[in-house]
């Protein structure tokens, strides 16, 4: 194995709940959100506020009015000192990851010792958008007819309503224009071009759910959840358990229809949910470890991050993982737990093939079919629960991974240090 550099550490993670889109998080703006998961994890580290060198936050979506500001609104809301630099990261859902590896670089040529890395996403409340009115608006059509004499003005102003289009960010958000399709289609073109039937997606969907069910019945997220409060019908109360997740079976999930193109495998059910959430890590160097007496719950072996056709964007993983196994110098079988972010149930089970994945070992308590893909929150996610369940587990290496929106992939290895 070649490690980095020098060591880094995962002392703490900490994530909300996640909520169903229009569910019990749509009040809650991203800032609210990454503000939550932050706390939770700084508080969990044991490191002292004064002790944080910087905060990178990923987000996807601008969907409030100070999205902008997140990562700088997050520390400044958290009380941390003034001096403590912010900043925000985009790379689709691969963000929550490129957070943490901002925040190792930072570490690894001395700019910090303790980062606060995260992402948040509040897709329910991603914004409707009015283009091309700044500058004023073409003038003529139907409305115009018959009213120009009465009052130019007036004319300009409701033709210039008449012209409006209102986006839907959320949709533009998951559609590459690049290729001129939506995530959902690469879906299809990956499961055509993979032979993955309608019966295989489905069949991985439930999989999905059904492991988050039992994972959940059993108590394995609770170590890594925030409770957030909510206001509900019936008053205020704690969310603490993922919304998204349902009931369900290959007889229901065959009756759903596709929801792409007619006749094709992607569905409400075999795809991720449009959710809300955030998740936070502190990542530390071995200074801070030992300087502040942090105990550390995982080492970062390594990361890759790799490009990819993006009409199949879902095969992303396969190149970032088999590069990155090449860079740290180990064998997937190393692997004792892999999470793939499950973007949808056809790029997924491509993964799995294409890789050999032994389905025992990966996305074992559920992904995100069933908890939902809060875009720039998910690798996040994913790397909390792994950590915490590599050491509920007292099992050594784990790998997680994600397809990237556009045609990209990335990943990231990390060792339990106790194990």
């Amino acid at each position: 194995m070649r490690p980095l550099a020098q060591n880094v550490f995962i002392v703490a993670g900490k994530r909300t709940a996640f909520g169903a889109y229009g569910g019990k998080l749509k009040n809650h703006t991203p800032i609210d959100m990454g503000e939550i998961a932050a706390r939770a994890a700084l508080e969990a580290s044991g490191v002292s506020p004064n002790n944080v060198s910087a905060v990178i936050f990923g987000n996807c979506i601008h969907a409030s009015e100070d999205a902008g500001y997140l990562s700088r609104h997050i520390t400044l809301r958290m009380g941390l000192p003034i001096h403590v630099p912010a900043m925000s990261v985009n790379r689709l859902c691969g963000s929550g990851f490129q957070s943490i590896i901002n925040a190792a670089r930072e570490i690894m040529v001395g700019d910090s010792n303790v980062v606060i890395a995260g992402g948040s996403e509040s897709m329910s409340q991603a914004t409707f958008a009015v283009r091309d009115v700044r500058f004023g608006t073409k003038i003529g059509g139907k409305l115009g007819v018959g009213i120009y004499y009465f009052n130019f003005a007036v004319l300009c102003f409701l033709t210039s309503f008449y012209y409006c289009k209102f986006h839907d960010t959320l949709m533009e958000t998951l559609t590459d224009t690049y290729v001129g399709a939506p995530m959902g289609m690469t879906a299809e073109t990956i499961a055509t071009k993979f032979g993955i039937t309608r019966q295989q997606a489905d069949e991985l969907a439930l999989r999905s759910q059904t492991r988050w069910r039992l994972a959940n019945n059993n108590g394995y997220f609770k170590q890594e959840i925030v409770p957030v409060k909510v206001k509900t019908k019936k008053g205020e109360e704690n969310f603490e358990v993922d919304e998204h997740p349902r009931e369900t079976s290959m007889e229901i999930l065959g009756k759903l229809p596709s929801a792409f193109k007619k006749g094709g495998i992607v569905t409400a059910g075999n795809a991720s949910g449009v959710c809300d959430g955030a998740s936070a890590v502190i990542v530390a160097s071995e200074k801070a470890v030992k300087d502040y007496h942090l105990t550390p719950l995982v080492k970062i072996i390594g990361w890759n991050v790799s490009g990819c056709d993006p009409s199949i964007m879902g095969i992303g993983p396969v190149p970032a993982i088999k590069g990155l196994m090449e860079k740290v110098q180990m064998d997937l079988k190393e692997m004792d737990l892999v999470e793939v972010n499950e973007a949808f149930a056809s790029q997924c089970a491509v993964v799995e093939r294409e890789l050999k994945l032994d389905p025992d070992k990966t996305n074992v308590n559920g992904g995100a079919i069933a908890l939902g893909h809060p875009l720039a929150t998910s690798g996040n996610r994913i790397v909390v629960h792994l950590m915490h369940e590599l050491r509920r587990r007292n099992l050594k290496y784990g790998l997680g991974s994600a397809c990237i929106g556009g045609g990209q992939g990335i990943a990231m290895i990390i060792e339990n240090v106790s194990a």
